[in-house]
């Protein structure tokens, strides 16, 4: 049994991002994520406003009235999530983490599959796989797979995106909508110990083949904006993942131009990684709603379609 607390966060959770789903989302998640075809379920008599493409010309001739066939669209679709829980995505410095966004993206991503009678599972990962929930349908498995990905304790803190894409590429049979949620600072090279062949971009690229892969990158608005500005004089950074420690001088010339060069050459990484996979990414900022970039999303590749 979860404790109190942590039902009421979780209960918090559904109605905020239901809310938002069902006034935002819908739509344009049923328009871009189709099923896998159409199956015929009748004919019946034509009305006027009836598309003229649908008259069933066998059953017109031999009954001497117009009538037309009817479909439904056969989903059978499966959302996978993939959660990144590695220390970094601890980091925040508005009212939020970027994991808790990321959490919150979840909840959107995983009642959107509800309401479309679609699956949804979970793979939550740092270095290693901390949490896997196959993929299965319905409101309470939703809520189980919340409250799991809520209240995990992460064992290990690096990161390693080769080891869930390693894990997904067995598991997931059939294709599927993959959200990767993540801040990709790890992706555009392989991992210690990982041949090239079996590195994350490799891997990610594989799986994209097979998958509808969505990249999801939360970001703190202090990685995308200037160390000079409202971080003070002097301060003591820590390495999350690491544990190494460094001063800083904030107002130093030098550090500006090598937090520059850092987060310019992550953006280059990630850039090249996703163009690498043809994926289009969802960004995400803390403190402000996942919602408004997803519904932009789902508006801008409805349209493509």
């Amino acid at each position: 049994m979860l404790p109190y607390e942590i039902l009421r966060k979780i209960k918090r959770l559904e109605i905020k991002t239901s809310r938002l789903v069902e006034g935002a989302l819908s739509g344009g998640y049923l328009s871009t994520f189709k099923g896998r075809g159409i199956e015929f379920t009748e004919v019946r008599e034509y009305v006027p406003g009836d598309d003229v493409r649908a008259i069933d010309w066998n059953v017109t001739a031999r009954t001497g009235y117009p009538h037309v066939k009817t479909f439904v669209e056969e989903r059978d679709l499966t959302v996978m999530l993939a959660v990144d829980l590695s220390a970094s995505m601890d980091f925040g410095t508005t009212t939020q983490t970027k994991r808790e966004l990321a959490v919150e993206f979840a909840a959107a991503a995983a009642l959107l599959a509800v309401q479309g009678g679609d699956r949804a599972g979970l793979v939550a990962y740092t270095d290693r796989v901390e949490l896997f929930i196959p993929p299965k349908r319905g409101r309470r498995h939703v809520l189980g797979l919340l409250a799991a990905l809520s209240t995990v304790s992460p064992q290990g803190k690096k990161t390693d995106i080769a080891v869930p894409a390693q894990a997904l590429m067995r598991t997931l049979k059939t294709r599927s909508t993959l959200f990767w949620v993540s801040d990709f600072l790890d992706a555009g090279q392989p991992a210690a110990g990982h041949p090239a062949e079996r590195g994350a971009p490799v891997l990610l690229k594989a799986l994209s083949k097979r998958h509808e892969l969505v990249p999801v990158v939360p970001v703190d608005r202090r990685e995308a904006g200037s160390p000079a500005s409202g971080w003070g004089a002097m301060a003591e950074l820590i390495d999350p993942e690491t544990g190494e420690r460094i001063l800083v001088d904030f107002s130093s010339r030098r550090f500006i131009k090598a937090f520059k060069d850092w987060r310019d050459s992550a953006d280059k990484q990630r850039a090249a990684l996703f163009n690498s996979l043809r994926a289009e990414p969802v960004w995400l900022s803390t403190g402000s709603s996942p919602i408004t970039p997803l519904a932009g999303y789902f508006h801008r590749q409805s349209r493509r379609r």
